[in-house]
């Protein structure tokens, strides 16, 4: 029955529009980036949340305080000083660098890291090309990139439209999707190891707006087992180990 319409979205066959998306359910995207972080020296690209530091290790939701717990060794590094002055006088090891430029990266001389987590900083990125090229330093031979970023086919972004506006983050430059991380990865020399979709746990309290909300998450996760396609945000692991560009 899909057969026709494939045929149609498909247009000239020399190209390849339909590109393959995985199938696999959503997972929960603060408990994968700890998975990845568990017992491993971690550099933590974007680390500073935008200035949010303070009310998120009030609420118990900063990531970079949880990676610490989780990690054997975290680095933070992130182009917000104040943040970085912030995460130091609390005893972290930081350092203020645009991590698209490779010549500061390397100035940092950094030891290299088992993980290298970069999560939700490629949209705020003006140069995602160079960025992937420029961490590649920060990687052991046998390390991971993790990358993360909200879904381009989310379903809360095709909602919006409705309401005639558009949901994206009003410092956002770009808007992924699986095949483009999968491009990205592939053109900047990396191995592509893993594609998948994540889902956010918000914290939502007990009044009745969050208890419906909570209501349509349920429903969401539900609907998200069989078609993972419209989730909150995609991943992508990457190694160095290098593989051949698609002919």
């Amino acid at each position: 029955m899909l057969g026709p319409v494939r045929k149609l979205l498909r247009g000239d066959p020399s190209i390849g529009w339909l590109q393959p998306l995985p199938k696999e359910p959503p997972v929960d995207r603060r408990q994968l980036l700890l998975t990845f972080a568990r017992g491993n020296r971690v550099i933590h690209l974007g680390f500073t949340d935008e200035r949010q530091t303070e009310s998120k290790l009030r609420e118990g939701r900063w990531l970079h305080s949880d990676l610490a717990a989780a990690s054997s060794q975290l680095v933070g590094l992130d182009t917000d000083v104040a943040g970085v002055e912030q995460a130091r006088a609390q005893g972290y090891e930081a350092y203020v660098v645009d991590v698209q430029d490779s010549e500061a990266v390397n100035a940092l001389a950094l030891q290299p890291a088992d993980v290298v987590i970069a999560g939700e900083i490629i949209e705020h990125l003006e140069s995602p090309g160079p960025f992937l090229r420029s961490v590649k330093p920060l990687l052991n031979p046998t390390g991971r990139l993790v990358v993360t970023t909200p879904n381009a086919y989310r379903a809360a972004g095709f909602l919006a439209p409705l309401l005639g506006e558009e949901l994206i983050h009003p410092d956002h430059v770009g808007i992924h999707s699986i095949h483009t991380l999968r491009t990205l990865g592939r053109r900047a020399g990396y191995r592509v190891d893993k594609l998948g979709y994540y889902q956010n746990t918000p914290q939502l309290g007990r009044t009745p707006v969050g208890l419906l909300a909570k209501l349509v998450r349920s429903i969401q996760a539900l609907i998200l087992k069989r078609a993972p396609h419209w989730s909150d945000g995609i991943y992508a692991v990457y190694s160095l180990q290098s593989e051949p560009l698609p002919e």
